[in-house]
């Protein structure tokens, strides 16, 4: 956005009287709750149930070869979900510029938020139509939705350096993301009663998986009321050319500003490298698993329920690491674990439950704190009025460009044959990040964005 009004004119559009205050944490508990809302989306959809679901309903419609034909062009039904959730990202690419630019020209980021998950919402809601040989309905909703809380997370991380002080974004960022985790962790378990105990509901499986997928649509419609209800948006100054025309040459003026803030570049590289890393291995975890640990689907199940309880309380203890150590110092340190992690899951054994237990309690006490202290620093490295459009870029890096990864880890398993191989090559991702990040001189890049450095950072 091109200016705050009087009311905001603060470096961080804060005030600092009492009333103020209780205002702002007002807003910090509204905007915890869309974590809370669309967190169950990534949890019970994306990384547990609509994956192997949708694949047996593209099996179901295969011809005799195994493949579908959508549009006419061949497809191996086991490789759709993957196909699906790439267009996705295009998809979601190409519309984030666009509403980062709307956001910050209008000032109206509470109604593109609204809009944007209440079509997310409604894409997974209609996953419960999701059965007989309707393959394309699948890819269609999960590209709707997938693209719908990518774009939703731009809107809602531009929130962040409006409601929160410099020397309090750690602690909001993560305990949004414990909210998010706490909410997942809550429906998995609701999940799994219904789909281990089907029979006893009177349900088939396929209706259990269905009610599951529309049960995460309904939470993240019903929950996203109460960010809507105490968010607020901020006036801005009119003027500029119209928001969804100039979207992409919003970007490309994005990126060209961003070369007057060389250090925020260099961070948002370092965190394209590790992210990468780190969403490659959530996302490959289950394949690890059940591939070449022969571990069966419950016990991958209640693996990521364990991922979740314990993110929680990762991010809110990292969080508090965060305010001694600083974010920078604290995410290095992830980053080590990550490593430690991936060295360990190369020699965990096959047919050992516990370990894999052990090495995902691990994971979850990392996750959600690298997460979330990467997000509140990068809040400080983002110039004032500027928030929409850059975390659009962060968002890109976060969601959208996140291919490498899995690219690497395919090609270690074509050439080699062993997932256990595969799962080493990502150890090049938190390598390469933590030196790229150790490089960041943190507290030179958030005075160089014109924003008042936090004593610990």
């Amino acid at each position: 956005m091109s200016a705050e009004t009087a009311d905001t004119a603060e470096p961080t559009g804060l005030k600092t009287g009492s009333a103020d205050a209780a205002s702002r944490r007002r807003e910090q508990r509204g905007w915890y709750f869309y974590d809370f809302a669309c967190s169950v989306y990534s949890t019970s959809v994306l990384t547990v149930f609509l994956g192997p679901y949708l694949t047996s309903v593209a099996k179901a419609a295969s011809d005799a070869d195994g493949f579908v034909h959508p549009l006419g062009i061949p497809v191996r039904a086991g490789s759709l979900f993957a196909y699906a959730v790439s267009v996705s990202v295009v998809v979601a690419v190409i519309v984030m510029p666009v509403v980062g630019a709307a956001a910050d020209r209008t000032g109206r980021k509470k109604p593109l938020l609204a809009a944007a998950a209440y079509v997310g919402a409604a894409a997974t809601t209609g996953m419960f139509f999701l059965d007989g040989h309707r393959y394309l309905l699948g890819a269609f909703l999960l590209i709707v939705a997938n693209a719908s809380v990518s774009v939703s997370m731009v809107l809602y991380n531009a929130y962040l350096p409006q409601i929160a002080g410099p020397d309090e974004r750690d602690a909001v960022s993560s305990r949004g993301w414990a909210f998010g985790y706490t909410s997942g962790a809550f429906v998995l378990v609701l999940n799994l009663v219904l789909y281990t105990g089907h029979d006893s509901f009177g349900l088939s499986e396929s209706d259990a998986v269905r009610i599951c997928l529309a049960s995460a649509g309904v939470w993240w419609g019903a929950f996203t009321v109460v960010p809507l209800r105490r968010l607020r948006d901020r006036r801005v100054t009119p003027g500029g050319e119209g928001a969804v025309g100039s979207g992409w040459r919003q970007l490309m003026a994005t990126l060209r500003d961003m070369r007057r803030h060389p250090l925020t570049l260099s961070f948002l590289l370092a965190y394209l490298v590790y992210n990468d890393g780190v969403q490659t291995v959530i996302s490959q975890a289950s394949v690890y698993g059940s591939e070449e640990l022969g571990l069966d689907q419950t016990t991958l199940i209640t693996a990521v329920l364990l991922v979740q309880v314990l993110a929680v309380a990762g991010a809110l203890g990292m969080g508090r690491l965060a305010r001694v150590y600083g974010a920078k110092r604290t995410i290095l340190g992830s980053l080590v674990v990550w490593t430690l992690i991936l060295v360990a899951g190369y020699f965990l054994p096959a047919d050992a439950p516990v370990f894999f237990y052990l090495l995902a309690s691990a994971i979850g006490l990392v996750l959600g704190g690298s997460q979330a202290l990467s997000r509140s620093l990068f809040s400080h490295l983002v110039p004032h009025g500027k928030e929409a459009e850059y975390f659009s870029a962060y968002e890109m890096s976060d969601r959208g460009l996140s291919w490498l990864g899995p690219l690497v880890f395919g090609i270690a398993y074509q050439l080699t044959g062993s997932y256990r191989d595969a799962i080493i090559s990502l150890v090049i991702f938190f390598v390469v990040g933590s030196v790229l990040l150790a490089r960041v001189p943190i507290r030179q890049a958030v005075a160089a964005a014109g924003n008042p450095v936090p004593e610990r950072i």
